[in-house]
């Protein structure tokens, strides 16, 4: 599904250069459950936007679902985007002036999904994420935890094959994290690609794959079994 060549990114800060990403080489089959771990500066954030096509990379090549993507215009990338990929963030990234049934709805008004689709696939993931009785509700009268709930509903509502989540707790009490990351897990049980990045070794000792970056290079790529993963 994923696969990335010799892969560089680098930014200018003042009069220095910093490698976000240094020749990376990553593969990721379809259904595949990852953390991304590392600290802060590590590049784990810069390969979450490559992988998001949100950035693109100095050099290198990176192919999603067959498709080179290095060299396509921001209109072929944004659709992409909306076909393939999902974003989960750690400040939810919600429309403060929308309900959340709004901010669910949101990807599919922008993508011209008629108004009979848009409430099928809003209703499914509204019941399925017990967002029921807080539909009407802006984010400021939501809990953490319910944020986050729309803000999941909101990526998959475009039925992504990659979800990517950039630190989905790390504004969550340990109780909300748990179930975000219960939920999160369902959904990659049920085929979804799956990328965390975390700073939470927790997290990061559930994933299947655990990459660990520094200096913009992936340092360590460890395969872990079910039974550890999910313990």
């Amino acid at each position: 599904m994923i696969r990335l060549r010799e892969v560089t990114r680098c930014f200018v800060l003042g009069d220095q250069r910093v490698m976000g990403l240094d020749a990376v080489n990553l593969e990721v089959a379809a259904g595949e459950y990852l953390a991304v771990m590392g600290p802060s500066g590590s590049g784990k954030s810069t390969l979450l936007n490559i992988l998001g096509l949100l950035d693109a990379p100095d050099s290198g090549e990176y192919w999603l679902n067959g498709e080179a993507t290095a060299a396509l215009d921001e209109n072929r990338r944004a659709d992409l985007r909306s076909r393939h990929i999902g974003f989960v963030f750690q400040s939810y990234h919600l429309i403060p002036r929308l309900t959340a049934l709004e901010n669910i709805e949101l990807p599919m008004v922008l993508a011209g999904l008629d108004p009979g689709e848009r409430r099928r696939r809003s209703a499914r993931l509204v019941e399925r994420l017990n967002l029921g009785d807080r539909v009407r509700h802006r984010p400021a009268e939501l809990s953490g935890g319910q944020r986050q709930r729309v803000a999941i509903a909101r990526a998959m509502v475009m039925q992504p094959s990659l979800l990517l989540a950039d630190e989905p707790t790390g504004n969550l009490d340990s109780h909300s994290g748990a179930e975000v990351v219960a939920l999160l897990e369902e959904l990659n049980g049920e085929g979804l690609t799956l990328l965390v990045v975390t700073h939470d070794p927790a997290i990061g000792g559930r994933a299947r794959r655990r990459l660990s970056m520094l200096d913009g290079r992936i340092i360590d790529d460890l395969q872990q079994g079910q039974g550890d993963a999910r313990r």
